[in-house]
C-alpha cells in the first residue's frame, strides 16, 4: 500500500526586488519577525518577463527565506505587504530533506515567542 509523502521539512521561499536596499529591508522585517529564520540575497540577477502586455527586462536583488511549511502563510502575508511590487514572486520550494541541526535551527528560531 503506498503511503503519502512525508510533509517537507522546511521551506524555501524566493522572492525577487529591484534594489539591495529594498532586498535588505525584506530580509530583515521578516528575520526580526521570526517568520524565517534566515534569508539569503544574491545578486544581482537579469530577469526577463511579460508584464503588462510587453516584454520586460530589469535587474532584481533574489532573497531566499528559510522557514516551516507552517510558517508558509505568515511570511506570505508579510511579504506582501511589505513589498512595493503589485504581483512580487513568491515561490516556496519544499526543503524534503536537511540535516537535523539545521532543521531543529529554523524550527527554534521560527517558532512563537
Amino acid at each position: 500500500m503506498d503511503r503519502p509523502p512525508a510533509p517537507p521539512a522546511l521551506l524555501a521561499v524566493l522572492t525577487t526586488t529591484d534594489s539591495a536596499q529594498k532586498a535588505h529591508e525584506l530580509a530583515q522585517g521578516a528575520v526580526e519577525a521570526r517568520l524565517a529564520a534566515c534569508a539569503q540575497i544574491s545578486a544581482p540577477v537579469t530577469s526577463v518577463y511579460h508584464w503588462q502586455n510587453a516584454i520586460e527586462t530589469a535587474e532584481e536583488w533574489q532573497i531566499l527565506f528559510k522557514t516551516t511549511p507552517e510558517g508558509y502563510d505568515a511570511l506570505e502575508a508579510h511579504l506582501i505587504a511589505a513589498h512595493d511590487y503589485d504581483t512580487p514572486e513568491i515561490i516556496a520550494t519544499p526543503v524534503v530533506r536537511g540535516s537535523a541541526a539545521y532543521t531543529a535551527w529554523v524550527r527554534a528560531e521560527t517558532a512563537a515567542r
